[in-house]
């Protein structure tokens, strides 16, 4: 009794209920207080690294998330969010009915009002300013199954082409470096070879703060090979991946195309080339060499990146001699006007010292979003699902006939871009716009010019799980489901189909991305009974997916959801052949998708920046991610672990520019660009950045760093250049911002000079200028 008197008074039944532990058939000793009744295996519903895991379920809500143990991407790990993921689901920013704006309220109402209504407005405007008035911006987050649904409708059913995905913002660059160096789409390497490479080479890739599991992938190298790989880092600013790095490269903003060519004119210098593989494996030789060789010598090359000559010709060496070199990258090449050439320019490295089709060695691009691969293969954007291109009459044909429609309902080209549509809005060409699954409002270059073209709309319909930036301002919301409600399939970076289980039913009137299209698509005569009569479930749209893909190169007929799940996952192709998938493309007797079955050597070229530094804006301000947030935080800002780790954006700057404006780590300054400015923002001042350069994540829209960045765009893939554009800062001390001296030109501004590098290179620099 008086143990029990005690207890009570001290509170400790509260505390023991609450820290109290009980044993799982699963996990073993868990917590108490959040203990699931189930658990579901399924996929992480993040980025491009396709984590498995399991989904804790009590009372139909999320309340667990656990790494899977037996899944080989990511072995019973996550990272910070994939640990979270579960809250993210019951989150206060989730959208549970559909809305219309009524007098400037979003008001909730039944889907068949949200949908007569919106199918009005798209008829009206179709008939007024032509079929493809109506556009649509897609999302790397959806399932395969939601993305195949989606633009089989706007294509054939809105019949209009103007549909793009976000992925255009983060890897449509590696999709056209890919496609003109091996004639298709699709990274030919696994995981599995950063744990058999002898150099792996990081450019423009972070994959500490982005993809952090991938690091366990190179941390198993050692036991394999015996020996630590040589890992060499190739950023301006000195990551979180640059402390992993047994060679750092801090080359300029934006030269890393001029360093590649410069590393392939010493490999033919030094007669350092696979001559055997260039013969058997590659065309265009002959021109490439010479383009390399008259255009990017050393001295050149160390004057465009800021790097020594010697370290050119260390990093060459030690790429050359290595029997498995594998070269990753993410969006440090990617988001750049030059990005697609810079993506076939890593490919020319790899195909002249013979890394391709074997084990540890690969052009390797790190996917960005958990499906961005699933939009690339069938999301019928850029390309006609299954990889087949819309000026191939014989592509529009087979597709026609494997989906049963008319022929001449399939488009004979692309539709505009992403910035084309934003292009097209301003020109009022396009009137109606559906964005689904993506937060432009946060995520998109120059958002003053973006904001005022969306006001030029006669329509904006956002769909999403959640209360976005930009479905504040919509006038129709299509309320969907989430991860964790719904059914299908994500591909990740290593091409490998991962199922993501439903786990619980749709919060309040949510349904699947799918299932708002297709009973959208009833609103509009004929077009459910043409497009969607089959659809009957999740699993009906991936057997359709399977025909399309048949033969293909992203040949998935091998797969079904019971075998995907088994296996952990089965990478593309997987057919007859490949059974259970393929780890690596283009080895021995399996060709490149080009007339001659060869891979293409690419005489390409580094361009100068399009907006110099000059003396009103000095400095360069590069753009980023941080690895407790996740792109516009739609998903990740309710999570308080996750929002109390990185709870607003930040300035990184260096020692010698804090010195010119008086700040230190905690102040807080304004930051500009010609385009507009940020306010309040926190300086941390540290040496991750040189001089003459800022960092600041663009998660943030109390900090909207996009309002900052440039609308210049990659003429190939139209992808924005995020990560250099002139800016300046301004401080309560010097708020005339920093200056520079009036003798300091634009060109010499356009240079950093690495503090490694040596007075003769510095010497050559000016004189370059001059």
């Amino acid at each position: 009794m008086f143990k029990s008197f005690i207890k009570k008074i001290i509170s400790t039944d509260i505390k023991e209920d609450k820290y109290s532990y009980i044993k799982d058939m699963k996990f073993g000793t868990i917590a108490k207080s959040n203990a699931p009744d189930k658990w579901v295996r399924s996929t992480c519903g993040y980025c491009g690294v396709g984590c498995g895991l399991y989904i804790g379920v009590k009372d139909n809500k999320a309340v667990r998330t656990k790494g899977d143990p037996a899944h080989p991407v990511s072995k019973g790990t996550l990272c910070p969010k994939g640990i979270m993921e579960h809250e993210m689901v019951h989150s206060p920013n989730r959208i549970s009915s559909p809305m219309i704006n009524k007098n400037n309220t979003l008001e909730e109402v039944e889907w068949d009002e949200a949908f007569q209504h919106t199918a009005d407005k798209f008829k009206e405007v179709q008939k007024k300013y032509g079929k493809g008035a109506v556009a649509c911006v897609s999302t790397g987050q959806f399932l395969t199954e939601d993305f195949y649904t989606l633009g089989k409708f706007m294509q054939l059913g809105l019949e209009s082409n103007n549909y793009d995905g976000n992925t255009t913002l983060c890897m449509a660059s590696a999709v056209m470096g890919y496609k003109q160096t091996f004639g298709s789409d699709g990274p030919p390497a696994s995981y599995e070879d950063f744990s058999h490479a002898d150099v792996i080479m990081l450019i423009g890739a972070n994959i500490a703060d982005n993809h952090p599991i991938l690091k366990l992938h190179i941390a198993k190298n050692k036991k394999i090979n015996g020996k630590k790989p040589t890992i060499i880092v190739i950023d301006p600013r000195f990551s979180k991946t640059a402390n992993m790095a047994d060679i750092f490269v801090p080359l300029a903003p934006r030269s890393d195309l001029a360093l590649i060519n410069g590393l392939c004119h010493i490999i033919f210098e030094q007669g350092w080339e696979d001559t055997k593989f260039i013969q058997e494996k590659t065309t265009g030789i002959k021109e490439f060499r010479k383009h390399v060789m008259e255009k990017y010598k050393p001295q050149d090359v160390a004057i465009t990146t800021g790097l020594e000559v010697k370290t050119l010709y260390e990093l060459a060496r030690v790429y050359a001699a290595s029997p498995k070199a594998l070269s990753a990258w993410t969006m440090g090449v990617n988001q750049s006007s030059i990005g697609t050439d810079t993506v076939s320019a890593i490919c020319n490295l790899a195909l002249i010292t013979g890394n391709l089709g074997k084990e540890g060695a690969a052009p390797f691009s790190i996917t960005g979003q958990c499906n961005a691969m699933g939009t690339r293969e069938f999301g019928f954007t850029s390309s006609i699902p299954g990889y087949r291109n819309f000026a191939n009459v014989q592509d529009r044909i087979d597709f026609a006939n494997i989906v049963d429609v008319p022929v001449d309902l399939v488009p004979t080209k692309r539709g505009y871009s992403y910035p084309q549509i934003i292009e097209a809005i301003e020109r009022d060409e396009i009137k109606a716009l559906w964005v689904t699954a993506t937060n432009p409002l946060v995520s998109f270059v120059d958002q003053n010019r973006l904001r005022k073209a969306f006001k030029k709309l006669d329509i904006l319909v956002v769909q999403d799980a959640f209360m976005s930036e930009t479905a504040e301002i919509a006038d129709v919301i299509f309320s969907a489901a989430t991860w964790s409600e719904k059914e299908g399939v994500y591909t990740n970076s290593e091409r490998r189909c991962n199922y993501a289980k439903k786990a619980i039913d749709p919060l309040g009137k949510c349904m699947s991305d799918a299932n708002i299209i297709i009973e959208f698509s009833k609103y509009f005569e004929g077009k459910y009974e043409l497009l969607f009569k089959n659809f009957n479930s999740s699993a009906d749209i991936f057997e359709e997916i399977k025909k399309v893909s048949a033969g293909r190169l992203c040949d998935y007929t091998g797969m079904d959801y019971e075998k995907i799940e088994k296996l952990g996952g089965i990478q593309w192709p997987c057919n007859e052949t490949y059974p259970e998938g393929k780890k690596r493309l283009y080895t021995d007797g399996f060709e490149c998708n080009t007339d001659d079955g060869k891979a293409k050597l690419l005489p390409v070229d580094w361009q100068p920046l399009t907006e110099s530094l000059n003396k009103n804006f000095p400095l360069n301000l590069n753009t980023g991610r941080t690895v407790e947030q996740w792109h516009t935080r739609t998903k990740t800002k309710s999570i308080a672990l996750l929002d109390n780790l990185a709870p607003e954006a930040w300035v990184e700057i260096n020692p010698k520019d804090a010195s010119k404006l008086e700040v230190t780590s905690g102040d807080r300054i304004k930051v500009a660009s010609a385009r507009g400015h940020v306010s309040n923002i926190i300086v941390k001042v540290t040496e991750v950045v040189r001089e003459g350069d800022i960092f600041v994540p663009f998660h943030f829209n109390t900090q909207l760093i996009n309002k900052l960045t440039l609308f210049d765009f990659d003429p190939k893939s139209f992808e924005p250049n995020f990560k250099q554009c002139a800016v300046n800062m301004y401080s309560q001390k010097h708020p005339e911002g920093i200056k520079v001296k009036e003798k300091e030109n634009t060109v010499e501004l356009s240079y950093h000079k690495n503090e490694f590098q040596n007075t003769q290179v510095q010497e050559k620099v000016k004189e370059y200028d001059k």
